[in-house]
């Protein structure tokens, strides 16, 4: 088995309590070492006591470290070793971790644009800047140390926090126990590319231990659902990534059937695992056409094992794919099934299950259903019209508005709740580097004084 050791200050760390990771069909992979509450804390306060780099110097070694992870040999696995024992071990079509590999990559590569795009255009970076003799405002990090909670549902969620290392916090992940692949191998890269066992630290641990790690941290990051949204909305020291909730908008002056496949993409892209792929489908008029058509395209997309290189479905044990199953079907009553009514799983022989996509008609915009964010291709068609507004738009991640109205548009682009608004033929998933996701990390992170000299 592969040995995924905690890895502190002092370097790699073996702990005695260690949890087993499976692959698909329960054979063990890896030994997750749990780091105890008195090693987290001791982590924690060595990333407070270490130096930071300069800012050049933090750029090129996020660079070098983004190329080894794509490219090299880390933590003893090749990418093609790491990447099949991640779709293994998740279920993830080999192709999604693939691109997610690249996307990470890139995302080290180009850092230096993202936290530039993120400055106020007024602003310097560093109170050495020339223009600070006549007074300048300076952008500065609110804290020194920075923590990840992070989620498991896909690997590139890693590219998340790297905006952190750039702007000079240290930075204390906690890997989900069901990925922990990914950040055990970033973060073997980029401490080996210069930032050193004392700027970036992974720290895996169990719920009891995981608080430790948030209250020794300056600022946080937590993944997780409406729960975890709602434990730490009150904290202003804590950023929650929720469910996302995407959605698309058609509205009736705009003709629906060629933006089809558009909408099959923003459901099913990257396995429909991610929290930009669309769940809610909102149509002015009749949703029955649109829905239909939805249905049978998913309905065409193959069960296949996650190392196929054509799968395009997750893939999980039989249990908790039956788990799932059951629980859409208690959540789907007085809706119209048009596809995964008679059931969502799919088994592969070997002790797995692909999860097939689901699509199911609601009655009303605000149907309870169209909050509802699951780990496989679903989407929850619904009707809309004006009189119900933008409210059944609320509180979305990345909203396709397929319209050609400007004011319905101003109203989407000016509501808070909306994180992203793409118009007109654009999936759900699109994302650019340099461009925020959910805001711009270092809008947590930073904030500006004005300095003269």
């Amino acid at each position: 088995m592969l040995s995924l050791d905690v890895l502190g200050p002092g370097g790699p760390y073996r702990s005695r309590r260690r949890e087993t990771i499976g692959d698909l069909a329960g054979n063990p992979v890896a030994a997750l070492s749990l780091a105890p509450s008195l090693y987290v804390v001791r982590a924690m306060k060595a990333l407070r006591r270490a130096p930071v780099l300069p800012a050049d110097t933090r750029i090129e070694a996020l660079a070098r470290a983004g190329r080894a992870f794509a490219t090299q040999t880390v933590a003893g696995l090749t990418p093609e070793e790491y990447q099949h024992t991640v779709s293994m071990g998740t279920g993830l079509p080999i192709t999604v971790v693939r691109q997610a590999t690249d996307d990470i990559a890139r995302a080290a590569e180009r850092i230096q644009h993202s936290v530039e795009n993120a400055r106020p255009a007024a602003a310097v970076g560093s109170w050495r800047d020339p223009r600070v003799r006549d007074g300048a405002a300076v952008w500065t990090r609110r804290g020194a140390v920075f923590a990840v909670h992070a989620a498991g549902n896909h690997p590139a969620v890693h590219q998340g926090w790297l905006d952190a290392l750039a702007l000079g916090y240290r930075v204390a992940v906690r890997p989900s126990r069901r990925e922990a692949f990914t950040p055990h191998r970033l973060v073997t890269a980029l401490r080996e590319a210069g930032f050193g066992d004392d700027g970036i630290v992974l720290l895996p641990t169990d719920h009891d231990v995981a608080g430790d790690i948030l209250r020794h941290a300056d600022f946080g990051m937590v993944y997780g659902g409406a729960d975890v949204v709602g434990k730490y909305a009150d904290d202003p020291r804590i950023l929650p990534q929720g469910p996302g909730r995407s959605k698309v908008l058609i509205t009736a002056e705009t003709e629906w059937e060629p933006i089809v496949d558009t909408v099959v993409e923003s459901i099913s892209s990257g396995a429909g695992v991610g929290c930009v792929n669309a769940t809610g489908v909102l149509v002015e008029g009749d949703p029955a056409p649109v829905a239909a058509a939805i249905a049978e395209r998913l309905a065409a997309l193959p069960s296949l094992p996650a190392t196929d290189d054509r799968a395009v479905l997750p893939v999980m044990p039989v249990g908790p794919a039956r788990r799932w199953d059951g629980y859409l079907r208690q959540r789907t009553a007085g809706t119209r099934a048009w596809l995964g009514g008679d059931g969502i799983v799919d088994e592969l022989g070997d002790g797995s299950a692909v999860l097939r996509p689901a699509v199911h008609q609601l009655d009303s915009p605000f149907a309870e259903q169209l909050g509802m964010e699951l780990g496989f291709p679903c989407a929850w068609v619904a009707p809309w019209d004006r009189d119900a507004g933008i409210r059944p738009l609320r509180d979305t991640l990345v909203l396709t508005a397929v319209t050609t109205d400007a004011e319905l548009i101003e109203e989407l682009v000016a509501e808070p709740t909306i994180a992203n608004v793409y118009v007109g033929d654009h999936p759900t998933p699109w994302m650019a580097h340099g461009l925020p996701h959910d805001g711009y990390l270092a809008e947590f992170l930073m904030r500006t004084k004005t300095i003269r000299c």
